[in-house]
Parts: structure tokens; sequence; C-alpha cells
């Protein structure tokens, strides 16, 4: 207040003073109001991001002050064969379950972008995976692939393709778990595509479907030159988030298997926190998250450079 009765005293008469111009300047405006959302950046991204990865190069312990390690925890890692394991499962889970999503989201989304009956109806219902309760969705498909209690067990008994005697193992056998928590990955994960590239579809005009077809072309050519290069950005966004949100899915692994059968299930994200938390080693938990960063990063730059190159090719400058 004192700065600002100065800057008015020494105004010239007639002339705004240095706070007046201030409380009108759009750029000093925008700074205050950016500041507590900066604010809460730091406190609940930066600083949490900036803890771990100091702690990933120390030795801390639950209830020990860590010391300085430098990459030791790293380097215990490469040679770790459950962390090696859990990293190609990791890849091999996001790149699995992210193409399927896309390619039933994208034809469940040009599906319902049709004049169907009931259509209201059977985009609520397709949205039902998605809004059922992680845990909740767990339960059910732990007990659908249940070794005792399946149903899809007790359906192939029924149909006479399996014998009484000898059930599927699903939950036991480490290649069929990992199938297993693929395919609830999948189921939840559907929704979210589908509905998001609809609502991209829904943005195309039909004026220029009807151009094309007067043009002679066909459903497929429709597709190729008009609705996949105007759904572009759309796409590199939503598969952005489907790898990034794959990629350290938590809560469906650790409902369903908790990293098992013989650490077959778990991902970066659950063997981080078997060995941070219930293993009480924080900073090599905190590496195993750390090293996650890298391939998060990869993802996006993918994404960024795909949308820059885009606009590069339509003419647009670069922002």
């Amino acid at each position: 207040m004192a700065d600002a009765a100065i800057a008015r005293t020494n105004a010239a008469p007639g002339e705004p003073s240095t706070w007046e111009r201030l409380k009108v300047n759009r750029n000093w405006l925008g700074l205050w109001f950016m500041l507590p959302a900066m604010a809460f950046l730091v406190l609940f991204l930066v600083y949490p991001l900036g803890k771990g990865l100091w702690m990933s190069f120390t030795d801390a312990r639950i209830g020990r002050e860590g010391r300085f390690v430098g990459l030791e925890n790293f380097e215990w890692l490469i040679e770790d064969r459950d962390f090696v394991r859990a990293l190609i499962f990791t890849i091999v889970f996001t790149f699995v379950a992210s193409v399927v999503k896309f390619a039933i989201g994208l034809y469940l989304a040009l599906l319902l972008n049709n004049n169907l009956p009931f259509k209201a109806f059977i985009r609520s219902v397709v949205l039902i995976p998605f809004i059922v309760p992680t845990v909740l969705s767990a339960v059910a498909f732990w007990w659908i692939f249940d070794t005792q209690f399946s149903v899809i067990t007790w359906g192939l008994v029924k149909m006479g393709l399996l014998d009484r005697g000898s059930p599927i193992n699903w939950m036991g056998d480490p290649f069929m778990a990992q199938c297993v928590v693929i395919f609830a990955n999948i189921w939840r994960g559907i929704p979210f595509i589908a509905i998001t590239l609809l609502a991209g579809l829904q943005t195309v005009s039909p004026s220029l479907y009807e151009a094309a077809t007067l043009d002679g072309a066909t459903k497929w050519q429709n597709f190729r030159y008009v609705t996949y290069p105007l759904l572009t950005p759309i796409i590199a966004v939503v598969m952005t988030f489907s790898v990034l949100f794959t990629f350290t899915d938590f809560q469906l692994i650790w409902a369903m298997t908790r990293g098992g059968p013989v650490n077959a299930t778990h991902l970066m994200a659950t063997l981080s926190y078997q060995r941070g938390i219930l293993g009480g080693n924080l900073g090599e938990g905190a590496a195993i998250a750390i090293s996650m960063v890298p391939f998060l990063l990869a993802a996006i730059l993918f994404s960024w450079f795909g949308l820059q190159r885009r606009k590069w090719q339509q003419g647009e400058n670069n922002d």
C-alpha cells in the first residue's frame, strides 16, 4: 500500500499512477489468478515428485531417515529378476490392452454415431464398466475366473467341452492370470475411449460425408479421408491418457491378484507399493516408481510430436 501511495504521489497530474495501471494490466491480473493453481501444483505434484526422486537415491526405510547412496538402488534393480519381469509385463500389459481398447472403442464409437434405435440407452449401457468401482469389478472378475466356481468353467463343462474333474486354473497359472488381468483392464477401459471418440465424431460435419458420397467415396474411403484425419488429434489425446492410465494401473491388479501367482502379474506400480510400503524399503520402492517416469514421458512426447507434425503438415504454426 505504501508503494501504491508513493506511485500515486509521483504520478503527474492527470496521468494514471503505476498502481492504477497495474490494476487494469491483463498480464499482472493473470499472474495473480494463476498463483493459487501454481501453489496447488507445487504442493501436490512437484513436492511429492521431488521427494520421491530424492528418496530413490537413499536407503530410507519406514521409521528411519535414509542416507544418500547414489545410484545403488537403480543398479540393484537391474539385477533384480522380479523387477525385470514386472517391467516386461508392464510394457506388454500396456501395449496389448491399449491396442485392443482402441480397436473396440473406435468400433463402438462409429457404431453409436449412427442412427440406432434406443441409442441413448445403449450409450448409457456402454458406460457401465467405467462407473463400476474398481474393487467391485475386480471381485466380479475374481469370481468369474475362480478355479472352483468359475462360471466360464461351469459353462464349458455343461457344453461337454471340459471334463468335470479338470477345471481350468485361471488365477493359479502365471500365463492365464496375466491374460485375465489384461482382459479385466480392457473391459474397464473401453468405455472411456468409446465415449471420447464418439464425442469427437459428433463434431464432424455431415456435409463432408455427403460431399464425399456424391464424389463416389465408399464407406472405407469416408473413414480414411474424412473421419480419420479429423479425429486424429482426439485419438492422440485419448491414447495418451489410455497409455498413461494403463501403465500406472494399480487398483485392479492389487485387488485381483496382488501381483501373484509367483509375481507373474506384478506391474511396476504394484511392485513399488509392495517393496516400498509393505516391505518398508522406501528407497527401493521410490526407485521402482521413478523408473516409470521415462516411459510416461516417452508416451507424452510421442503424442506431442505427433500433433506438432500434423500441425506442420496443415501449415499451422507450432505452439
